[in-house]
């Protein structure tokens, strides 16, 4: 039987392993009716992207529930694929383009595509082959690609039907516009950033009468394109007002001032510029008061011909000359600091204007309603739950979602103008001169739709809808959708409501989200802060499992966690320790001693381990099936490094040396057949370690991924026994404890004495009396049945039902202890001096960062807590000398 190698190296086998997986179809499952399906479909990263610590984490997290199924029995499909990712990508090809003197104008549409494609098929692979390194088990053969043909029919299928349907129009609409990346975009994709502003008061003159009317604005550039000004018509102040005119006095323009339930009568003075082009609720109010459109700022978010002298300006430079122009006219009124929201593009970070535009919309209140039923009703479920709110707000107050977009990279709508009439035609294909339309030629819409609009129809297209495929019949729905919680207007909630409104299913019963990967101070990783960590280099140096054992345990979903690399190193060296468990039992085991448990000659160990090892079982299988992955894993972490590991190989080590061949067969069974679990139920979240550990071990005839996963064996569970041995362990641990306390090194030995009125407690002591002897430092155990001639000069531990006494004159030399004692008492008043010195130095304090100063602080608490312990030591010591 080969042996395991003797040190722990992951770069020795985790490629190795992973191509073994892949060559021999593993992770490819097949349709089988005597099978029931289980599918994830992978959150798309980006095709130009890297893997970066989220994807770390939501791709382990799939990996495990994928695993554990696959083990289970399922037909688990984990379905891989990447997204086009139109704006970012888009970008990089025009920011490559401009590094070599061109442009996409220059280029023209086809030729750009072409840059576009060249530039996906050189950077696309990347992620994808670091994902292989992290060991995701996906279908590599059924990898998808947004911009695939198939998934390319599925969008324009479902744009086709929701426009006949009337859920898909274009129209004149206020739209978030990114001037930087020169394209609509969504709401979901504005980030609102806190920030310190101000909010300035300026004076429109009444137009047929003295006086003027005040009105407060953040945005004094968008004044050129005020159409009037609003009043709430339960406002007193402004009553006489209402339907009379005002002059906009930079623009000489008259505008009307009208009643509107809109206006918040609490806010500045009252009444508020009307800008329907530039604001979405002033749109509102503009369309319910028939005031018209007046767009003043062209795509690069500089003032056009409409603002009149202004035009040319950028916004910024025109709010300052706004703001001087009124000021000299004697019309600035105040200037306030205001804290406010502002809308960022979440791609660039450009602050977005809000302008009228021309765009397409789905109509979003009939589809919102099915996707809150399915929360409502507990069809779909979030976990955790808390996130449900947000869902629910989002869509129960949602708008129009603007779906066209100004690139050129993407899906292009199918949508063609008639050159001769102007006409619109939604189609499949150009139009021009087919049946019903002799005589006329059409030109395609430039727009591309927005990404998500693709990736929304991503768990059904990828299986082949519209299409009634085999794939699709079979794996659709899919079951948990594991992905960040940042997307969940993005995409979660898109794709319910695409799928319910598209297939009348919902995608997903369960959506697991994930939290953000901090750095170890608790911030946001990111290239401005310089604190990102890169998961391969972490790999290289720790190995795959160690990463991902690291990045599931002491977590719970939807929570942030902080990356630490001392958490890494933790874990690979559990990794270490179950490898050298596994050398360790190798070498003491051949391939006949694979043999069945013998029931009947199991002792009480043996029986404590496999009743550990049943409930183990029971609690991670639970666990997992309710998404409760980080605490699964710190329960089988527990089991292997404090179960198996520190206790049951340290107890059966004297019977695999012993000359009785029976204890010796009935220890070796028992080892084998509990690591052989153990490394089932570890595979989920370290695959290669486990995967190798379970190749050398004997009896074993199939690959650990596709081998059955453990359940629990009511026949191998022994309360009694489990009990009898955790008894034992707290009484060892306890005399452990009281030992270390005193530095009494481990080889030195004594008698230990234990009392107790109890005959169940004697019986375990009595049973168990060996473990005291190779675990306990004891060279003798004795019961004792009175406490009457045991001397004060002992160790004393209380127990439940018992107490245990370790002579002191067997362990301790009085004088050479005190000696040592009295020697770490100078060295702590050394130390304490040295920083009270420091804090007593007027310029070290004041010169000193604050972090320093306060670490001395520290060591001055530490080391008065130190002194009294140690006094209390020396006199406990000195009364014994």
């Amino acid at each position: 039987m080969e042996q395991l190698s003797k040190t722990y190296n992951p770069k020795d086998f985790e490629k190795r392993l992973y191509k073994f997986w892949v060559d021999n179809n593993y992770f490819r499952p097949e349709i089988d009716e005597n099978k029931k399906p289980y599918t994830i479909v992978m959150p798309p990263p980006n095709v130009t992207g890297s893997l970066h610590m989220g994807h770390a984490l939501n791709s382990t997290i799939q990996d495990i529930l994928i695993r554990f199924k696959r083990m289970q029995g399922y037909a688990a499909l984990w379905l891989p694929g990447t997204d086009h990712a139109s704006i970012s990508t888009e970008a990089k090809v025009v920011e490559k383009l401009k590094s070599e003197g061109k442009s996409k104008q220059d280029l023209g549409r086809e030729a750009f595509l072409e840059e576009a494609w060249d530039w996906t098929r050189i950077y696309g692979g990347t992620i994808k082959n670091q994902l292989r390194q992290l060991g995701v088990s996906c279908d590599w053969s059924r990898e998808r690609f947004t911009l695939d043909e198939q998934l390319s029919k599925a969008v324009e299928e479902v744009f086709i039907r929701l426009y006949e349907k009337g859920l898909i129009y274009r129209g004149d609409r206020i739209i978030n516009w990114c001037p930087n990346c020169g394209t609509a975009i969504s709401d979901a994709e504005v980030e609102h950033e806190e920030s310190d502003g101000f909010i300035w008061s300026f004076k429109y003159p009444l137009a047929d009468e003295d006086g003027y009317i005040e009105i407060a604005t953040t945005r004094p550039e968008t004044i050129p394109g005020d159409l009037a000004i609003a009043v709430n018509p339960e406002d007193d102040r402004y009553k006489d007002l209402v339907g009379k005119y005002a002059i906009l006095p930079i623009m000489d323009r008259k505008i009307p001032i009208v009643a509107d339930d809109y206006v918040d009568m609490e806010f500045g003075s009252g009444a508020v510029k009307i800008t329907p082009s530039h604001d979405p609720n002033d749109f509102e109010v503009g369309e319910r008061h028939d005031l018209g459109q007046l767009k003043v700022f062209d795509d690069d978010a500089r003032l056009n011909e409409n603002a009149g002298k202004y035009a040319g300006l950028d916004r910024y430079e025109a709010r300052k000359k706004i703001i001087e122009d009124f000021k000299e006219l004697g019309l600035l009124s105040k200037i306030e600091k205001h804290h406010n929201a502002v809308g960022h593009c979440e791609r660039c970070d450009t602050v977005i204007e809000p302008i009228i535009s021309k765009q397409w919309f789905v109509k979003m209140e009939p589809l919102a309603g099915p996707a809150i039923e399915a929360l409502k009703s507990g069809e779909l479920e979030l976990i955790p739950e808390r996130f449900g709110k947000i869902y629910l707000n989002w869509l129960e107050n949602i708008r129009d979602w603007c779906i066209s977009r100004q690139l050129w990279w993407g899906h292009r709508l199918p949508v063609y103008y008639c050159n001769e009439t102007g006409e619109v035609v939604v189609s499949r294909e150009d139009p021009t001169g087919k049946e019903g339309y002799e005589n006329k030629t059409f030109r395609q819409d430039e727009d591309t739709l927005d990404t998500w609009f693709s990736s929304a129809l991503w768990p059904f297209s990828t299986l082949g809808w519209p299409e009634e495929t085999e794939d699709y019949k079979y794996f659709f729905p899919t079951d948990v959708l594991v992905t960040g919680y940042d997307i969940i207007f993005f995409w979660v909630i898109r794709m319910v409501f695409s799928s319910l409104e598209n297939t009348k299913k919902l995608p997903f019963s369960h959506v697991f989200f994930t939290g953000l990967v901090r750095d170890s101070q608790g911030r946001k990783m990111s290239k401005s802060l310089g604190n990102g960590v890169d998961p391969l280099e972490v790999i290289d140096k720790y190995g795959a499992d160690a990463l991902r054992f690291t990045l599931i345990t002491g977590n719970t979903p939807g929570n942030d966690m902080r990356y630490y690399d001392e958490k890494v190193e933790a874990n690979r060296n559990f990794a270490n320790k179950l490898w050298n468990a596994t050398r360790f039992v190798l070498m003491n085991i051949d391939e006949n001693d694979a043999k069945e448990l013998d029931l009947s000659k199991l002792k009480s160990e043996d029986k404590w381990i496999l009743t550990k090892l049943q409930s183990t079982i029971k609690e991670v299988t639970k666990k997992l099936n309710q998404f409760e992955i980080g605490t699964a894993g710190d329960d089988i972490y527990e089991f292997i490094w404090s179960d198996y590991c520190d206790w049951y190989i340290e107890m059966v080590k004297s019977r695999l040396y012993s000359d009785n061949e029976e204890e010796k067969i009935v220890a070796k069974s028992v080892l084998i057949f509990v690591l052989k679990d153990i490394v089932k139920l570890l595979h989920p979240f370290m695959p290669f370690i486990t995967e190798e550990i379970y190749s050398h071990l004997p009896g074993v005839d199939s690959a650990l991924i596709v081998d059955k996963w453990p359940e629990a064996d009511e026949k191998l569970v022994f309360n009694e026994d489990k009990d009898s041995i955790e008894y034992i362990k707290n009484a060892i641990r306890e005399i452990r404890n009281a030992r270390s306390q005193l530095n009494i090194a481990n080889n030195k030995k004594s008698t230990t004495l234990i009392y107790t009125k109890s005959d169940e407690i004697r019986n375990i002591i009595k049973e168990n009396e060996d473990k005291f002897l190779k675990l306990a430092s004891s060279n003798e155990v004795k019961l004792i049945d009175s406490k009457d001639d045991i001397s004060e000069d002992n160790i004393a531990i209380v127990l439940d039902k018992s107490e245990i006494f370790l002579p002191m004159s067997e362990l301790v030399n009085y004088e050479k202890e005190y000696e040592r004692i009295s020697k770490e008492k100078e060295e702590v008043e050394f130390e304490l001096k040295r920083a009270k010195g420091k804090l007593a130095n007027e310029s070290f304090v004041k010169k000193a960062p604050e972090k320093l100063v306060n670490a001395e602080k520290e060591k001055i608490e530490k080391y008065e807590k130190m002194l009294v312990s140690i006094e209390e030591r020396l006199s406990a010591v000195k009364e014994r000398l």
